[in-house]
């Protein structure tokens, strides 16, 4: 018995073979939105922040700068340092995105620039350099602490442990918080850094004398290159926002 397929309004045949089928559905699954990882959204401005902070990378010149001080002015040195890197993270994150907006700064162009300054950084990490440091800041610090002046601040917290790249990153991970609880997660990445200087400072000659020299610099490399990655990424979805044309798909 034959088959004669019915012709539609236009006389197409009406019939689709299991293969045109499969077809189909391939491409509607391929065009449709694919579920959001949320959880390593979340993880992202973490893995950001302790790459740039990177208090392991900084050890070497709280060890210089605290050299003559006593138990006590180190331990003061230690929590003034944490408490002021919680602030920058904290503070970031609840104000960084109002002062861009009073400025009338696009988040685009401050995600494209952001993310230029963390490449940059992250550049200077691969030279084993930590992120947010000058050639004078190691000078500075010197003079500070022989004069017996604090250096918990500056230049030990800012900018050798925060600074410029560190704020932008704050900024840019808070303007895609839609919840009240997002933006309590970004403060809280600031307790986790302050947490983390704490105890990288507080062992601090342990730390040195089991990683040696060549160890933070490995480490302070692999953080570089961690954060070169995401400030690509930053940069790419500020671009597209900017330039649409550039997430069109190519014509063949």
């Amino acid at each position: 018995m034959s088959f004669v397929p019915r012709a539609g309004p236009l006389g197409a045949c009406c019939c689709r073979s299991p293969a045109s089928e499969r077809s189909q559905a391939c491409a509607t699954w391929a065009r449709s939105p694919k579920p959001h990882n949320d959880r390593m959204d979340l993880l992202k401005p973490l893995i950001a922040l302790l790459a740039i902070v990177n208090p392991i990378g900084v050890l070497p010149f709280f060890i210089s700068f605290t050299q003559g001080f006593t138990p006590e002015q180190r331990l003061r040195t230690i929590r003034v340092s944490a408490f002021t890197a919680f602030l920058v993270v904290a503070l970031s994150a609840l104000a960084g995105l109002k002062i861009i907006e009073f400025f009338g700064i696009s988040i685009a162009s401050f995600q494209v620039g952001g993310g230029t300054l963390l490449l940059i950084s992250a550049l200077q990490m691969l030279n084993a350099q930590p992120a947010e440091s000058k050639p004078g800041d190691v000078a500075e610090g010197n003079e500070r602490a022989h004069a017996g002046a604090s250096i918990a601040v500056v230049p030990l917290t800012i900018p050798l442990l925060t600074g410029p790249a560190t704020i932008s990153t704050m900024v840019i991970y808070a303007q895609h918080s839609r919840h009240w609880w997002q933006l309590a997660v970004l403060v809280g990445y600031g307790v986790v850094v302050g947490v983390a200087t704490y105890l990288a400072f507080g062992a601090a000659v342990r730390i040195a004398r089991l990683l040696g020299k060549t160890g933070i610099d490995v480490m302070t490399r692999l953080m570089g290159l961690i954060l070169a990655a995401l400030a690509v990424e930053i940069m790419a979805e500020g671009l597209t926002q900017l330039f649409p044309v550039l997430s069109a798909p190519m014509q063949r």
